[in-house]
């Protein structure tokens, strides 16, 4: 029977508890796992500049971190050694690294990481690689943030590589090297899942969706129009949206600074997203709770209410 898969974003969750441990991100995802969620999301950032929240803060802190939004002193702990953490404690808990800012670090040692952590987790880890937004942070690690996108499309190829080849022998415009030996491989023979997003649909996306992907989680809502574009030029690769994941979301809406969403209508809103055929949907807990012992009934309910509103749609 078709059903929906629900998607913990376990970053961000900062109003969940004075002082959010490392711990009890973990002990998050192994609650998420017990309460029947698919899988948990976890976001990068290595550095953040004075300018990270050029656009205004949230008005309501449970909201979503986004561009411009974010405030320099909030914690991003490392998603490598987190999702690391998380893998030992949980056994079929995706684990979707989403999004990693990939040209921030070199593709073999990531694909080094990467594998390792697919390994540990017995090919539960999915990833999706962005180029991101904060100019401050590419200036601090002395990244060309005007070539982000042509260095993460020379890394998604070295990637590619180190998992599926020995040796492996790369020669571009940002990376070159002669037969080098990348082991242990990941647990998948063809590396992690990669799944592909961002906030518009543009020309490279798609490119790196039709030649890598197998997930679309896109920041926002793409148009109908998008939608057929996308259709399109997977075809044109010899490819469907059938071999695609569509991943939406739900978003609370807040009445103030201070209050939490209402589930069930931000539930009722994602009906939409169903009738589109997105059949994983993300949520984050601290949009609809204060409280990290309410986390779990939260789970429950996502899970549930999803699922009853793909039945009511048959």
């Amino acid at each position: 029977m078709e059903r929906v898969r629900a998607l913990m974003v376990l970053s961000e969750n900062w109003t969940l508890k004075p002082q959010l441990s490392i711990g009890d991100l973990v002990d998050l995802a192994v609650a998420a796992e017990a309460a029947g969620v698919d899988g948990i999301m976890l976001s990068d950032h290595i550095v953040l500049g004075p300018s990270a929240n050029s656009e205004g803060e949230p008005l309501n802190l449970r909201d979503y971190a986004a561009p411009g939004n974010q405030d320099p002193l909030s914690p991003w702990p490392s998603p490598m050694v987190l999702l690391a953490a998380i893998a030992a404690r949980t056994t079929t808990l995706r684990l979707v690294f989403g999004a990693i800012i990939a040209p921030l670090r070199h593709p073999l040692n990531t694909a080094k990481d990467l594998g390792t952590i697919d390994l540990l987790s017995e090919g539960r880890l999915i990833v999706l690689p962005t180029v991101s937004w904060h100019e401050e942070e590419f200036r601090a690690l002395n990244v060309d943030f005007s070539k982000r996108g042509a260095i993460l499309d020379e890394q998604l190829e070295i990637w590619h590589r180190a998992w599926t080849e020995n040796p492996v022998s790369f020669a571009g415009e940002h990376y070159s090297f002669d037969e080098v030996y990348v082991e242990p491989k990941a647990y998948r023979p063809k590396g992690p899942t990669l799944w592909f997003g961002g906030s518009s649909v543009h020309k490279s996306l798609l490119a790196r969706l039709v030649k890598y992907g197998s997930g679309f989680n896109p920041f926002g809502s793409p148009t109908s129009d998008e939608l057929a574009q996308m259709s399109s030029v997977l075809e044109a690769g010899g490819r469907t949206m059938d071999e695609i994941e569509m991943v939406g979301g739900i978003r609370g809406r807040f009445h103030s600074a201070n209050d939490v969403a209402d589930l069930d209508e931000a539930l009722d809103g994602v009906v939409d997203q169903l009738r589109q055929g997105y059949r994983t949907i993300c949520f984050k807990p601290s949009m609809f709770t204060d409280s990290v012992d309410e986390v779990p009934e939260i789970c429950r309910r996502v899970v549930a209410g999803l699922n009853e509103r793909l039945a009511n749609l048959r």
